[in-house]
């Protein structure tokens, strides 16, 4: 399996890149997240790859995070979603915004996604519910939104890893941090980091 490719980028379409590595060029399959911040035409790019075999094709497709990698494999084990919904709901959203819509029960954003009906988009939130570990990956690798790191709380350092979490997501502090004191209030002290972040993001949710 290929996991991992390092060449001079040659081409570049709406949906594939061409990258040629030693002498041989791979055609890599993208999302219009990932296309939109490649390097130009002849620099050297390198490109984390998820590798689809079947019976009649080797596929690959390419990610410039490992995150986004990750998350396109958790897409593809949901039921109806194939590489090319995989790779429309990564255009449309980063993984910490897929993540922030299933913590919320929000199938509805999912459907701005192409080929994402109102069906696919509830099962979306459904399964990836339930995927362990999906809310936090999602959450690890967004990049931070506020331009200084927000303070620790003391006395409560499962409410401090929640702020900072959503801070991570792009809510600012004046609104998480009311909507993780009622997280706080209704799930009571023994509440976790992850549980705390479930409950403000369904109160954070757009109505």
């Amino acid at each position: 399996m290929i996991g991992r490719l390092s060449g001079t980028l040659v081409s570049a379409e709406a949906e594939t890149v061409l990258i040629d590595v030693g002498g041989v060029g791979y055609e890599v399959g993208v999302s219009t997240r990932t296309r939109a911040g490649l390097p130009p035409l002849g620099a050297p790019v390198t490109l984390a790859i998820a590798t689809l075999v079947r019976e009649d094709a080797i596929t690959l497709y390419g990610f410039l995070e490992a995150a986004e990698r990750a998350a396109f494999r958790t897409l593809l084990g949901v039921q109806g979603v194939g590489a090319k919904v995989a790779l429309a709901l990564l255009s449309a959203f980063s993984p910490a915004d897929i993540a922030r819509a299933v913590a919320a029960k929000d199938a509805k954003a999912l459907t701005r996604a192409a080929g994402v009906g109102p069906r696919l988009a509830a099962r979306l939130v459904t399964e990836l519910a339930g995927k362990p570990g999906f809310l936090e990956a999602a959450i690890d690798s967004a990049a931070p939104a506020a331009e200084a790191p927000v303070p620790s709380l003391p006395g409560d350092p499962a409410l401090a890893d929640a702020l900072s979490a959503l801070a991570h997501l792009g809510y600012r502090r004046s609104e998480a941090e009311p909507a993780l004191a009622e997280a706080r209030a209704r799930l009571g002290a023994g509440a976790t980091v992850e549980a705390l972040i479930r409950d403000a993001l369904r109160a954070l949710a757009p109505r």
